[in-house]
């Protein structure tokens, strides 16, 4: 089978890593000359814990299994078995994680209520004031920027794949064939549009009715902290964001406890993870109503840096870089992907939202077996 891969990001090239799994030849196509998107623009979590239960949990526990083995198989993807904790600070928070590990699917999600000696035994950079911690065991992180980068490279490597970068698909030619912006056609036996948030040109002539949205977030990322992090880091504003933590616990924090002004006004979250280098990737925002600022706004920067800086003790690196990017998510949230048949041969997976890193290989394993790969 000769699989056409429509797209370069985590989405498409984990496609390309299914189909040349199950010996098939495979075409990927990306219109920059590497992927720009939010595979790259992002935490690099392997993000179990927030997730909400059946579906999305499945998935993505399928995908930190999955993650682990291609991790072992392709060490540049920097895969780490780091966990996660949730630093809590007054009874309205601890009620929250305790709620959490009273799921009765929390031992699957590696839920554990820790007490702040026990979290700083975890990770001893949270030197910071705060009475207890939600850890989770089952989180991971990798590197983002470079992850497609080794995951093409292994692909290569097996004679069966292709990368053709600068290119733009513009037309759908036929039965599983399509026509970029050169003039080439590509046949294949199947193409997938793993497009992201590129939802116009082709993907809107396809599916002019699309149920996905475009979110944008913005995100920073400091000088090496100079001591390991030992695991990502998250606040309790998390609990508010992540489907996981419903609970009658959480409606009396959103009740009882506001966000701090700057946190609401930008829906945000603290979520962080030390990168390879040291240096710490921390956000973030979401932003919803089009269209989007084509700027990035300090006050979220400063609400992040007095966040972290309470939990570590410490000042915060020097920052490095900023940074917003755009992801497609499902409008009805509580579907794990969009995945469509759009001509004759041809389909379209988009909109996990901020799933995408986290769910990418098992969202490829089931087009894979849904197509019958």
């Amino acid at each position: 089978m000769r699989v056409i891969v429509v797209g370069g990001g985590v989405v498409g090239t984990m496609h390309a890593w299914q189909a040349v799994e199950r010996g098939h030849e495979v075409v990927q196509i990306e219109r920059e000359a590497e992927a720009r998107g939010a595979s790259l623009r992002n935490f690099g979590q392997i993000w179990v814990s927030g997730r909400a239960g059946g579906e999305e949990l499945d998935t993505a526990l399928r995908a930190r299994e999955l993650w682990e083995r291609i991790g072992e198989r392709v060490p540049g993807l920097g895969f780490r078995a780091i966990g996660s904790l949730t630093p809590v600070r007054n009874a309205r928070e601890h009620a929250v994680a305790e709620a959490a590990v009273a799921r009765p699917d929390a031992a699957s999600r590696g839920y554990e209520l820790v007490t702040a000696a026990e979290a700083r035994e975890i990770n001893p950079a949270l030197r910071g004031a705060f009475e207890a911690a939600l850890w989770c065991e089952r989180d991971a992180a990798v590197e983002p920027r470079t992850a497609q980068l080794h995951l093409r490279q292994a692909l290569e490597a097996t004679g069966r794949y292709t990368f053709l970068p600068g290119r733009e698909v513009r037309e759908v030619t036929g039965p599983g064939a399509v026509r970029d912006d050169h003039g080439d056609v590509h046949r294949g036996d199947a193409v997938v549009l793993a497009t992201g948030a590129w939802l116009s040109g082709l993907v809107r002539e396809l599916v002019p009715d699309l149920p996905v949205r475009r979110v944008r977030l913005q995100m920073m990322q400091t000088a090496p902290l100079g001591e390991p992090l030992t695991t990502s880091v998250a606040d309790a504003d998390s609990f508010r964001y992540y489907p996981a933590y419903q609970s009658r616990a959480l409606d009396a924090l959103n009740a009882g406890q506001a966000q701090a002004p700057v946190a609401a006004a930008h829906k945000m979250q603290l979520l962080m993870v030390q990168r390879l280098d040291g240096g710490l990737t921390i956000g973030d925002t979401h932003e919803y109503e089009h269209p989007f600022a084509f700027d990035t706004l300090e006050d979220p920067y400063e609400h992040l840096t007095e966040v972290v800086e309470s939990f570590l003790g410490r000042p915060l690196p020097k920052i490095r870089h900023r940074w917003a990017g755009v992801y497609a998510q499902c409008t009805d949230t509580t579907r794990v992907v969009h995945r469509q048949q759009v001509a004759d041969g041809v389909w379209l997976v988009t909109g996990p939202g901020g799933r995408g890193m986290t769910c990418s290989p098992a969202i490829a394993e089931t087009t894979a077996n849904e197509l019958g790969w």
